[in-house]
């Protein structure tokens, strides 16, 4: 029960987009077309998947102070090498983003195409960051929470980005005051959704 709590917390309540507003940059400039903002998504919840659980077992068999004790001994309680840990979580997603990248310009290649520079930006996307340092601040109990953390993770950012693109896709058919056209009403959206995330909040997990 406490991990089913945990995935939609991670998808509704602590929400990468509309509760930290993480990853802004890709999502305010894929978000156009639900296709390609379906694609970004899964390609964001896969690595968030996959990278959370092999960055968990880095930070609590490697990086924290005294993690080394299963491989030295008790000479290792005074190792602490969590200063590492931020540049090794980014090799780890962008080993993946690469891997991702490969894949979709192979079976893909009008996504690959439609993406652009943001799928090799996945590396540096602060919503994927983010969700390995969220673990790390956190300190899940087991692997398979942090995984379903990372999975609900990308779910979120998902439905975020597709929600997005399929509003922005009617609004070329209203009437929007010029000044807002583009990215002015797609802000003002976001605000809104984001306070429409926020009473997911008061739900009692």
């Amino acid at each position: 029960m406490d991990s089913l709590a945990l995935f939609f917390r991670s998808i509704f309540i602590d929400n990468m987009i509309f509760a930290y507003y993480l990853g802004m940059c890709s999502f305010l400039a894929v978000s156009k077309n639900v296709k390609t903002s379906f694609g970004l998504g899964i390609a964001v919840t896969f690595i968030l998947t996959c990278t959370l659980p092999i960055n968990y077992l880095l930070e609590t068999k490697v990086f924290k102070q005294g993690a080394l004790d299963w491989l030295i001994g008790a000479d290792a309680a005074g190792v602490d090498l969590s200063f590492l840990s931020f540049i090794i979580f980014i090799a780890v997603i962008a080993a993946f983003t690469q891997l991702v990248e490969m894949l979709v310009e192979r079976f893909s290649p009008s996504l690959y195409a439609s993406l652009g520079i943001f799928l090799p930006l996945i590396a540096v996307n602060c919503a994927i960051l983010g969700g390995s340092l969220f673990m790390q601040q956190r300190e899940f109990p087991t692997i398979g929470e942090a995984t379903i953390y990372g999975l609900g993770s990308g779910i979120g950012w998902m439905l975020a980005i597709v929600g997005m693109a399929a509003i922005r896709e009617k609004l070329q058919y209203s009437d929007v005051p010029k000044p807002l056209r583009g990215l002015g009403i797609t802000f003002i959206v976001t605000a809104l959704m984001g306070i429409a995330f926020l009473s997911f909040s008061g739900v009692k997990m």
